[in-house]
């Protein structure tokens, strides 16, 4: 599947294009992790723990029959903002669309991979690994 067929990833391009300058697109970033529904506490153990990410994270799956839905929250505004930019991609998801969505190309496209610092950039390929993860393990 590429970014073009995915809805939510051409909102979200569709949005960045709408700011002018990095500055405001990292403040959109920041706004989207605002808005995240915070994980309980008892959830916020070391087996939900993202390890690779420079600031804490805790990511959650729910699956219900063959679809999947990501919860997850961080100590840091804008890895907030970008797991509130995962979950709008991957949320809703079967195994199947989580394995074939093109992430490096909406990334790309979003000018993620050139703008965030080299540990942020890992962080959010160490989400998307457990994500894939979480649905590989809903295949069996």
């Amino acid at each position: 599947m590429s970014v073009i067929n995915n809805p939510q990833a051409e909102e979200l391009i569709e949005a960045f294009e709408l700011f002018g300058d990095w500055e405001q697109r990292y403040q959109f970033i920041i706004d989207l992790g605002k808005k995240l529904v915070l994980l309980r506490e008892d959830e916020k153990i070391e087996a939900n723990r993202v390890h690779g990410c420079q600031a804490t994270v805790w990511l959650v799956a729910d699956v219900n029959g063959d679809v999947m839905e990501f919860r997850a929250e961080s100590d840091a505004a804008i890895v907030n903002g970008l797991i509130a930019i995962l979950q709008r991609l991957y949320s809703g998801s079967t195994a199947e669309q989580v394995f074939s969505f093109e992430i490096k190309q909406f990334l790309g496209e979003l000018g993620l991979e050139e703008h965030l610092s080299p540990t942020r950039r890992n962080g959010l390929h160490e989400m998307v690994k457990r994500i894939r993860a979480f649905a590989r393990a809903s295949q069996n």
